[in-house]
């Protein structure tokens, strides 16, 4: 706690030093969110829902050049015009693409014209001049000896020239863009004039979901991919790519797949070097007619798409004979269950090697209990998959936490912890003794479902450990993201540098981001609070895809069982419990799925704030939601004066990224707030005297207003920035609208439940 003052008081003092107000003493106040507020929402208009849906589709590269950049004596510049992009004219189709993409980029971002020209031979690329030269390694003598697998490349510059040969054409693709990130980085079409990189690709497929919808893959979305190192992407989640029907209770319910739309993304996808995996969705039951059933499904699938990398044979939706959530198998003998669909796994990967031996099959058991003590039982199931299938294995649920001595475990995708939990490494350590054909990984890397309303989470470091956790462990390839899918930000770019061989050490590229994204003069403010929100997702406790971490903003507090919203069926033959469930919402909270809703038990035989806290008790899970919070705040601190000494060209994006990290702080403060107010509202429940019962009221009436001002900054904050709120498994959980209908009941029980059960005391 005191170096963290120590620290907090050197960025005061700094800070003032940087406004040229003389240094600032410990007694000054630094800014507050509300100061803060005051000048963001005054310098950003709001914008509707799905704004940001539309600019991701329709997405071309802005201008990035900063006007004031000037070359450094140890750099080169592509100059404004004079320079010529030279790829061989038997380039195929991604590296033309590529071609005319970079040379978009250098006319739009880099206020640079290039002429595109081709050759019918590269030989003499080291003679030309105020060129840049690309094109596979076989093409270019002398360059690229050292690459070894697809997606390596190399980059050479010299005075007059860049070569970037790659040891495939994907790979001079990527070699491309990594000159576009460079740039980036520097805001100027400039590069080291003696840069000789050779950097390998350390996985072989990194793939993700949209972060569009389902099945929304525009051409300028595959584009801003590729930039971003991605190879692969996943389509679509829960169904056949042919069209035929998955399985009940659910799969049979999802939205159906026209194959006409898979053949188009295949073909669209590969113009910028980005292969297609599917699911395959069956219930599989070992008898006979069944087996032929998945031999024809599985045959028909493989013939009919040749180009499909490899399928994804997920429990959610490819599973033995019933079908149960994580933990859920009840009385289901689960060696038994992995050993018949292991036999599943093992028809599917006969099938498809009769076709074609190089497609994948990515067996993922993702709902067979992965608890600490289930490390036998995952390692026995890793052990029943054939040799020639890649397991892909969820790198971070389960993994045990402790907090004061009380243990629990990660319930659902995070980034609290880096992982790999118990049973992913003991799973890792059969693969590898096996010589399976390699190991996947569901590993997020720059949002989760922890938070999964923000379209990234600011905590640079954390997400670092993860990129080296991956790459210790052996890691060949990874799902990065669920379905809050990918929307660009400056995490993912960090990923992508971290993918490959010869990245710069993290603080210099954190440097350089914050620099770009804050202005000169910031790098320090902006570590810092990077530094200060890595440290502060590690206090959370709160990991299950439920209220608190994914929509506590817009999460109600009922002080008592409202009205109902919807219809229902509390005298009819319907059992409204099972109406309830079935429809996913809560009839008088029915703006979001029932999942997100803490929903109280009015009988008062049960406490839902220590059900929701369960395995830890309710204090300590409080406790450390404040640390993280608190944690936040103080890197907020100086990140608000980062952004508020931002020139005027980057002040909008600035505000933006900060009022993010302010939601993601309001999200903390929310959480405690929900489990505070129903952990008191059914104590109260308990109490006989109004002696008893006053002080707890007014505590009650208290934390509702802290909340009610909490909510109207959320609600800003989400009408500015559209990003926030969606993700489109649920499509919007929480929209401004939503948010307001909490704002009135807040106002209500303000104004008027607490006040009158006071007075009928």
């Amino acid at each position: 706690m005191c170096g963290c003052y120590l620290r907090a008081t050197a960025v005061l003092i700094q800070v003032g030093w940087l406004l040229g107000g003389g240094a600032l003493t410990a007694q000054q106040p630094a800014i507050t969110s509300a100061e803060f507020a005051a000048k963001a929402y005054a310098a950003l208009p709001p914008e509707a829902p799905y704004t940001f849906h539309k600019e991701l589709s329709d997405w071309h590269e802005p201008l990035r050049r900063d006007p004031a950049a000037r070359p450094r004596a140890d750099e080169l510049e592509i100059s404004r015009s004079g320079w010529t992009l030279v790829i061989p004219s038997n380039a195929a189709v991604v590296l033309k693409t590529a071609a005319d993409e970079f040379r978009d980029y250098l006319q739009r971002s880099m206020q640079v014209s290039v002429d595109l020209r081709t050759e019918s031979s590269l030989s003499g690329w080291k003679t030309l001049k105020n060129a840049i030269v690309t094109g596979a390694r076989a093409q270019m003598p002398g360059c690229g000896t050292a690459l070894s697998g697809r997606k390596d490349y190399q980059i050479i510059a010299s005075p007059s020239s860049v070569a970037v040969c790659g040891f495939d054409e994907r790979g001079a693709m990527y070699g491309l863009y990594n000159l576009e990130a460079r740039m980036n980085l520097r805001e100027a079409p400039f590069l080291p004039a003696k840069l000789d990189t050779v950097r390998h690709s350390l996985f072989r497929a990194r793939m993700t979901l949209s972060g569009l919808g389902w099945m929304e893959w525009p051409d300028s979305y595959l584009a801003m991919l590729s930039r971003y190192g991605f190879d692969s992407i996943y389509a679509s989640v829960y169904v056949n790519p042919n069209g035929v029907n998955g399985p009940p209770p659910y799969w049979d319910r999802m939205k159906k797949q026209d194959p006409a739309r898979v053949h188009d993304l295949i073909r669209r996808a590969a113009r910028y070097g980005i292969d297609l995996y599917c699911p395959i969705v069956y219930l599989y039951t070992g008898q006979p007619e069944n087996e032929a059933g998945l031999r024809k499904l599985v045959h028909d699938i493989v013939t009919e798409f040749p180009e499909i990398r490899g399928y994804v044979l997920l429990t959610e939706g490819f599973f033995y004979k019933n079908w149960f959530g994580a933990g859920g198998q009840g009385k289901t003998d689960l060696r038994d269950w992995l050993r018949h669909w292991a036999d599943g796994v093992r028809i599917v990967s006969e099938e498809t090697r009769k076709v074609n031996p190089e497609i994948e099959v990515l067996p993922w058991e993702y709902n067979v209990d992965f608890k600490p003590s289930m490390v036998e039982l995952k390692k026995y199931g890793t052990a029943q998959l054939p040799v020639e299938t890649i397991p892909l294995l969820t790198f971070e649920n389960g993994k045990s936490m402790v907090f004061d001595g009380e243990h629990g475990s990660l319930k659902d995708y995070a980034i609290n912890v880096v992982g790999p939990a118990e049973v992913t490494a003991g799973q890792i350590e059969v693969a590898k003794q096996r010589h399976m054909r390699g190991v996947y990984s569901k590993a997020d890397c720059w949002a989760s479902w922890q938070y999964g309303t923000l379209p990234y989470l600011p905590f640079p470091y954390q997400w670092y450990a993860r990129y080296q956790a991956l790459e210790k462990w052996g890691v060949d390839g990874t799902m990065e993201s669920w379905s809050y899918g990918f929307k660009p930000n400056y995490i993912a770019e960090m990923r992508a540098w971290y993918s490959w061989s010869d990245a710069p050490p993290l603080d210099q590229l954190l440097r350089q981001i914050a620099r770009r994204e804050f202005g000169p003069g910031s790098e320090d403010l902006a570590l810092a609070a990077w530094d200060d929100f890595s440290k502060a997702i590690r206090l959370v406790p709160d990991t299950g895809p439920l209220m608190g971490t994914v929509d506590s903003v817009a999460a109600p507090l009922f002080f008592k069982e409202p009205a109902p919203r919807t219809v229902t069926f509390e005298h009819s033959w319907t059992d409204p419990v099972e109406w309830a469930r079935n429809a996913e919402i809560v009839p008088y909270w029915p703006y979001t799925a029932r999942i997100f809703v803490l929903r109280p038990d009015f009988t008062n035989k049960s406490n839902a704030a220590e059900r929701y806290a369960s395995p830890f008790t309710l204090p300590v899970f409080l406790k450390y939601l404040n640390l993280a919070a608190d944690e936040t705040e103080r890197g907020l601190t100086s990140y608000r004066q980062a952004a508020l000494q931002a020139p005027a060209s980057k002040s909008r994006n600035a505000f933006r990224e900060v009022l993010l990290s302010e939601q993601l702080e309001r999200m903390m403060r929310s959480d405690i707030a929900v489990l505070r107010f129903e952990d008191m509202r059914f104590r109260l429940s308990k109490l006989n005297t109004a002696t008893a019962r006053d002080p707890l009221l007014r505590q009650m009436l208290a934390l509702a207003k802290d909340e009610l001002a909490r909510t109207q900054d959320s609600l800003e904050t989400a009408r500015r920035d559209s990003r926030i709120g969606y993700e489109w498994e649920e499509d919007y959980i929480y929209t401004p609208a939503i948010i307001e209908e909490k704002i009135k009941l807040l106002r209500a029980t303000i104004d008027h439940e607490i006040p009158e059960y006071l007075a009928k005391q």
